[in-house]
């Protein structure tokens, strides 16, 4: 694989390589840690991220690293997804197909071409889940689109570390300008520039979750579908902070008439 053709290249792919951040959610053997480091090294990735281990890194761990300790050494420990996550402007998840959580479905070139994009804008995160179970339907919900290897239908199993190195690999060719640019009209592009983060999203999210109850909108209908179509729409619009802090005024006020409808009825529901 050649490598960038001039200095100004090879520093633009190292300053994307910096922003993107394989996080691994809830790994249950600590051989994988050091596979999965090892994978991201030999692809020029050094940004690793640990949510929730069963087992802290250990001889496994080191072993299997294979000369990539200083990734596991440097990795962060987060308690949860969002956490690990929130200073990120574009989230993928890894995991196989389901009709459950329908985010866009990207192929493993694609996704590594929009998520070098993304890197304009911040950090960006390529999330792979637990060994026998995946990301569950809440940590997808965290995520702006999904990535899906396609293995063989017959034996669709793969190894955690494999499936770093299928993406390790795939962000390498991206960043060496090997593989073309996202296609222009995706359906959840990369973000531009200023693109809010996502804490800030989620936390407009939980506002909008909030206000939702407070005005009765559901209608004793269960919550849950709505808000995962409205996250859906909002994630698709690129919001940046000036956005987001302008839907969460409108929120705010709509939260302050409720109140004031519900003191005015004698009090109810409204909180």
């Amino acid at each position: 694989m050649n490598a960038p053709s001039n200095p100004n290249e090879a520093a633009a792919a190292g300053t994307a390589a910096d922003r993107l951040r394989i996080v691994l959610v809830g790994i249950q053997h600590p051989g994988n840690i050091g596979s999965a480091a090892r994978a991201m090294k030999t692809m020029g990735l050094s940004q690793l991220v640990l949510v929730a281990p069963e087992k802290a890194p250990d001889r496994d761990t080191q072993a299997m690293a294979a000369g990539a300790d200083d990734l596991v050494a440097s990795a962060p420990v987060f308690a949860s997804l969002a956490e690990a996550v929130a200073d990120c402007r574009w989230v993928l998840g890894a995991t196989a197909r389901s009709r459950r959580v329908q985010l866009e479905p990207l192929h493993p070139r694609e996704a590594a071409a929009r998520a070098v994009a993304a890197t304009a804008s911040g950090s960006v995160a390529l999330v792979f889940g637990r060994e026998r179970t995946g990301l569950d339907n809440e940590e997808l919900q965290l995520c702006h689109a999904a990535i899906h290897i396609p293995s063989d239908p017959a034996f669709p199993s793969l190894n955690l570390a494999a499936a770093v190195q299928v993406l390790s690999y795939e962000l390498r060719c991206a960043l060496l300008g090997e593989v073309g640019p996202a296609p222009a009209a995706a359906r959840t592009p990369p973000p531009a520039e200023g693109a809010a983060s996502h804490a800030e999203l989620e936390g407009f999210f939980a506002q909008l979750a909030e206000t939702l109850d407070q005005i009765d909108f559901h209608k004793g209908r269960a919550p849950e579908s709505a808000m995962r179509k409205l996250r859906r729409l909002y994630l698709r619009a690129n919001l940046d902070s000036a956005d987001v802090r302008l839907l969460r005024g409108v929120l705010a006020d709509a939260q302050r008439m409720a109140r004031l409808a519900g003191q005015a009825a004698g009090g109810g529901k409204i909180g």
